[in-house]
């Protein structure tokens, strides 16, 4: 058989040609002229930072729409009037014009506001404390070794607060009523004095206690949250030194979920400024409650009913910023006896 030539190349029928690698500068050229399908660094740190703002956007449009949007028309309102012309009739006889402070000036010395506030300040001395003490004792029991049943209980004690507040009103309101509440026909068996709690005095009792029983629960849930997050070893230390389980309680327990019973504090205040559902729900059924009894009430009766959205809006706006201005300057007050505190 006849060899190829030395140095020649098999073909085997298809002509070879010989591959010349490309020299260090092609290959770069090339490199720098192929498209990047990565991002640069730079491009990738600006996608990183954007990230968070691009999953905040649907809340953001949420709270604009829903929050921030009605609170600004509120205050747009509270500063126009409705001018009406002649008789009224007609077009263009009422037109909306600027009022400036007017409406927050009538409010602020309108009688049944002011009345409706000290009503709402009263309902709130009875509220507050009864509802935050109930929640800090059951949180301590409930917390306790001893105690037995602990989810029942838990859960019994914060059942009330799932049941809306209308129908809680509803459900005390009969409970109230002479002529079908059970527990006036017991009395009225026993011989006993059957107290009417819808009208005059007995009255803040009774819807004081339609908050306490339906506001103990969610209180009691945050303070007994903080107590359990309490590291054990500072139990036992108190054990190891003599402490009983009330000392524990009172001088351990308390003075370390201070920070929970401040914020469920700012709650209840907020809340009580703002009662609404309980006399709303409980009017129908007595002559004993005005139809401005809370503030909120008289917001209510001049928007729907005397169709004063105006003067309404302003009197919304004074409380929003009279529950602000209170719960800002508690929570300062509690803040430096806090630091004070930590200081010594």
């Amino acid at each position: 058989m006849t060899q190829p030539p030395q140095g020649a190349r098999r073909s085997y029928g298809v002509e070879a040609a010989p591959y010349a690698l490309p020299s260090p500068t092609t290959a770069l050229k090339r490199a720098r002229s192929a498209p990047s399908f990565l991002p640069s660094p730079t491009t990738t740190l600006k996608r990183a930072r954007s990230a968070p703002y691009f999953f905040l956007l649907p809340a953001a449009v949420l709270f604009a729409l829903f929050f921030a949007l009605p609170i600004g028309y509120a205050v747009w309102l509270s500063f126009h009037k409705v001018e009406i012309k002649g008789l009224g009739l007609g077009k263009g006889a009422r037109s909306e014009v600027w009022a400036g402070l007017e409406n927050y000036a009538s409010a602020l010395t309108d009688s049944e506001f002011l009345a409706s506030a000290l009503r709402v300040l009263g309902y709130g001395a009875l509220v507050v404390p009864v509802m935050l003490g109930l929640a800090l004792l059951f949180a301590l029991l409930l917390d306790s070794e001893r105690v037995r049943g602990r989810s029942f209980a838990r859960l019994a004690i914060f059942l009330p607060y799932a049941v809306p507040g209308v129908i809680a009103a509803v459900l005390w309101g009969f409970l109230y009523l002479p002529d079908v509440s059970p527990f006036h026909y017991l009395l009225e068996k026993a011989g006993l004095p059957q107290p009417d709690l819808m009208d005059g005095g007995p009255l803040y009792l009774a819807m004081s206690n339609i908050a306490v029983w339906g506001g103990t629960g969610f209180n009691m849930i945050v303070i007994y949250t903080a107590l359990r997050a309490l590291p054990a070893e500072v139990y036992e230390a108190a054990k190891l030194d003599g402490c009983s389980e009330l000392q524990i309680a009172l001088r351990v327990k308390i003075p370390m979920v201070v920070p929970s019973l401040v914020l469920t504090f700012f709650f209840s205040i907020i809340a009580t400024l703002q009662v609404f559902n309980e006399p709303m729900t409980l009017k129908p059924l007595t002559n004993g409650i005005p139809s401005t009894w809370s503030p909120l009430m008289k917001v209510y009766n001049d928007a729907f009913t005397g169709g004063n959205i105006h003067a309404a809006s302003a009197t919304a706006v004074v409380l929003a910023l009279a529950t602000f201005a209170l719960s800002f300057a508690l929570l300062r007050i509690s803040h430096r006896r806090t630091a004070q505190g930590a200081s010594r």
